[in-house]
């Protein structure tokens, strides 16, 4: 029959789906109702009874039974006595007769439209379900299989073979997947908007380095230590602030392993991103001191809005590190702008980069005190195959730049 086939057919769709039976039957019952309303202008006189295990439909009618000379025999939902005791006897007036209404009635246009509407139901639904679980599992790491690699964007299969995302923006630089490949992302966002429902995931966000953390070191999972703050240059660099809450515990140590161990398996993970475990203190003169290194600072002046800090000139590359990724990320962990000065030797004669704005523009000037070069000198100790790899500048300009200096020390 053709319930039985309707029933069945849409309860497997549903299992595939993982949508439970009280929400199909919910469905199917919306979708008759609709189909009752167009062909009999009301459902008021009509049950469905709906059993998926035994994929059994019944549309039931019911009508009362009237005298045969009432005004109400021409009512659709009114039946005469005699017409009653045809199909049973015994009937008298006042009682309902049930009238079964089989799904072949509605006419195979309507059939195959209600299959449609069917559906699209139970995607909506799927679609819901999807977005309400996985905006519980916002920041949490999943391990998935890559689909399909795009130009813009990677698509994933969760275990229950549902579509996520993983955009090219959220991708490590060197991350380079195939088909088949299973990898790890955290649930970066969950957007369900125009009926369209989005899982985007993310290996750049500092909530995958936090949890990718918890994995590996058994006292950051179990509380023992926690992680204050992590900010990162996906790929190439990272600084993550640890504080222990029991004094026999090193957090730099516990996080790092026995001879690297746990960092390495990281590390490995990210596509050989350099990690720098810091001890956060509240002293912030120290704090400032483990942000910045390797490089050692002479001194350090607080300002509302700004750090400044004095190093020596063999130690000013260190603190700036390749093309200004330390100092940009002891900035972001400190949570304040660092600002490096080089500090002078009495001997030693330097001239202020600001001297030479009549042969350099201002603008190249302005970025090379952001990078911590605010003498010729800091320019000058070291190799033009270094600064290169500091600054966003034309091969052109630095060779100039480096001649303009040099001529001040002739």
């Amino acid at each position: 029959m053709i319930s039985e086939k309707l029933i069945e057919s849409f309860t497997d769709f549903a299992k595939s789906k993982n949508i439970d039976k009280p929400a199909v039957i919910r469905i199917i019952e919306d979708v008759l109702k609709t189909m009752i309303k167009k062909k009999f202008n009301t459902d008021n006189n009509f049950d469905i009874i709906i059993n998926l295990d035994k994929n059994d439909l019944q549309i039931c009618k019911f009508k009362e039974i009237v005298d045969d000379n009432s005004e109400d025999i021409w009512d659709d939902n009114k039946m005469s006595l005699s017409e009653a005791r045809k199909i049973e006897p015994d009937f008298e007036i006042g009682e309902q007769l049930t009238e079964e209404i089989n799904l072949e009635d509605f006419g195979r246009r309507e059939i195959n439209s209600a299959k449609q509407i069917l559906i699209f139901k139970i995607k909506d639904l799927e679609k819901n379900s999807l977005y309400h679980k996985y905006s519980k599992l916002l920041g949490e790491m999943i391990t998935v299989e890559v689909h399909q690699v795009l130009n813009k964007q990677i698509i994933l299969l969760d275990d229950e073979k549902n579509e996520l995302i993983l955009p090219k923006l959220q991708q490590i630089p060197k991350d380079h997947f195939k088909k088949g490949d299973y990898i790890r992302c955290v649930i970066h966002k969950v957007d369900l908007k125009n009926n369209i429902l989005k899982i985007i995931l993310s290996r750049t966000s500092s909530i995958f380095l936090e949890r990718l953390l918890e994995s590996e070191v058994p006292e950051i999972f179990d509380g023992l230590i926690s992680i204050k703050k992590i900010v990162r240059d996906p790929g190439k660099r990272a600084k993550v602030s640890v504080e222990s809450y029991d004094d026999r515990i090193d957090p730099v140590g516990a996080c790092v392993g026995v001879r690297g161990v746990r960092i390495h398996s990281i590390v490995r993970e990210l596509q050989n991103e350099n990690i720098d475990i810091i001890n956060y203190t509240n002293n912030l003169d120290l704090y400032i001191s483990r942000a910045i290194s390797p490089a050692k600072i002479s001194n350090i002046k607080k300002g509302s809005d700004r750090i400044i800090i004095y190093l020596k000139s063999d130690q000013v590359s260190l603190a700036i590190g390749k093309s200004g990724q330390n100092i940009r990320l002891a900035s972001r962990i400190v949570e304040k702008p660092i600002d490096i000065y080089r500090e002078l030797d009495s001997r030693e004669e330097d001239v202020n980069i600001e001297e030479f704005v009549d042969e350099i523009d201002q603008w190249i000037i302005d970025e090379l005190k952001i990078l911590g070069f605010d003498t010729a000198k800091s320019i000058l100790s070291i190799s033009k195959e270094d600064f290169e790899t500091r600054v966003d500048l034309e091969k052109e300009t630095i060779e100039e730049i480096y001649k303009i200096l040099q001529k001040e020390f002739e």
